[in-house]
């Protein structure tokens, strides 16, 4: 055993050796990987800024370093290269901010398929926008892996994506990923509880971050304490493209703690997600409906969110599809304005919070909605419902609910309303207003609907 005065003496001779000056660069080779050496390149004849291809000898650097379990350290530099199989057992690392691949272009760039371990850190990926080949989804392509860590590492310049993960299981964290100008920066298929957290994202086209699924199923990803900036829908559509963090089949997903501005369409969007958690995200700008669970859910909490400027703030909605059972509380919702980003379909927009089935809206604040503030409904497709205890100040209409026929039982309690231009509860046929404000009083024509205890501010 070796006493702390011992300890810190032999760190002081690594460091007069030479050793620890190249060491402290090479990313948190700590813990785990102690006990590994490191490859030394000089004999492999790998040099960066060469300014020719590199490919060949950089192939055979990650293959001795997997098979003879020594970490692959990068000095500082660009390395030109193209078509890289990462072996399994691979650890990679770089100089963050200072190690380069770019992208030589004719083929894939980095691709792990079918490893057990991947971990690489400090890297700049660039793709130099070329194009990919038709099997290669992004500059890291990531397949069938059952473990992998990427960290503190930076992707630009993608034709397509920056990071693709099909089948795995791992962490993406702390990276950067801008300019990835086809299909998304982080794309997650089929995966098993995934970690994305802690990146940033900004100025890429059609979506941030998706977690996917083939066919509808438990993931359990967690998407916690990302920035994402400037999501452009390149691609049009209504809902697809344009989208901060996107959530589709994929079950038991955590999106929370992110920061999501400026977005075409929406800061989170989640279509078919089961069990689904949103909270304590701030949204901001968003082209049209800031937070969306929609068609075929069941179970979605969405909470503590803060929503400013979007063309609808809240949607748990497509009754018709199967989307039901949730909640929606202790949300800010401010500023929505009577927008959206396309012209394809006839959309009702400035709605601050609207819901449909088997959901609770509690204690939220609505303020300035350009339409309405609470939608409860729409047509029939309107099920057990309880809105209490809001706070609803500067919309159109305070609270809009349908009184079609077959609408199901409502609940709207204990909420302050004020300064609602054209009343504070009414009651509606689709479009079509069909009562007097209700909020003072229940209407007896609507047997489904109990009205009780709101105020007018």
């Amino acid at each position: 055993m070796l006493s702390r005065r011992q300890l810190l003496a032999s760190m002081g001779t690594a460091t007069t050796l030479g050793f620890s000056s190249q060491l402290s660069n090479a990313s948190n080779l700590s813990g785990l990987y102690m006990n590994q050496s490191i490859l030394d390149l000089g004999e492999l004849g790998l040099q960066p800024d060469i300014g020719s291809d590199v490919s060949v000898a950089f192939q055979n650097a990650v293959n001795l370093a997997a098979s003879d379990n020594k970490i692959l350290w990068l000095p500082a530099g660009k390395y030109l290269i193209s078509s890289i199989d990462i072996p399994d057992q691979l650890v990679l690392r770089g100089v963050p901010g200072m190690t380069q691949l770019s992208y030589a272009g004719g083929g894939q760039f980095l691709r792990s398929s079918g490893a057990k371990m991947l971990d690489m850190s400090g890297l700049i990926l660039d793709g130099n926008d070329l194009p990919l080949n038709e099997n290669t989804r992004a500059l890291l392509h990531i397949e069938e892996v059952s473990s992998f860590s990427v960290s503190g590492c930076t992707f630009v310049n993608s034709r397509e994506r920056g990071i693709h993960i099909e089948r795995s299981k791992g962490t993406i964290e702390s990276c950067h990923i801008e300019r990835a100008n086809g299909r998304g920066a982080i794309f997650a298929l089929d995966n098993q509880g995934l970690s994305i957290c802690n990146n940033t994202i900004k100025n890429c086209a059609n979506n941030g971050i998706l977690v996917h699924r083939t066919f509808k199923g438990e993931d359990g990803t967690f998407v916690t304490g990302n920035r994402i900036n400037n999501i452009r829908a390149d691609n049009g559509g209504t809902g697809e493209w344009g989208n901060g963090i996107n959530i589709f089949r994929a079950g038991s997903v955590i999106v929370s703690g992110n920061h999501v501005s400026d977005c075409a369409l929406s800061a989170i969007r989640s279509n078919a997600g089961n069990n689904l958690q949103v909270s304590i995200n701030q949204c901001l700008r968003s082209g049209e409906t800031a937070i969306y669970s929609e068609f075929d859910f069941e179970g979605a909490i969405i909470s503590n969110n803060l929503i400013d400027d979007a063309g609808d703030g809240i949607s748990m909605a497509n009754f018709m599809q199967g989307g039901r059972l949730g909640i929606c509380s202790n949300n800010i919702v401010r500023n929505i304005a009577d927008r959206v980003p396309y012209t394809e379909i006839d959309e009702v927009a400035g709605t601050g919070i609207s819901v449909e089935a088997d959901t609770v809206v509690s204690s939220n604040i609505v303020e300035n909605a350009a339409g309405t503030a609470i939608a409860i409904g729409w047509g029939p497709f309107l099920r057990d419902i309880v809105a209490s205890s809001n706070v609803i100040r500067g919309a159109r209409i305070g609270i809009y609910v349908s009184v079609v026929e077959s609408s199901g039982a409502t609940i709207i309690s204990n909420n302050l309303i004020a300064n609602c231009k054209e009343g504070g509860i009414i009651g509606h046929r689709w479009r079509d207003r069909v009562t007097n404000d209700m909020l003072l009083s229940n209407s007896d024509l609507y047997p489904h609907l109990s009205v009780h205890g709101n105020r007018s501010g």
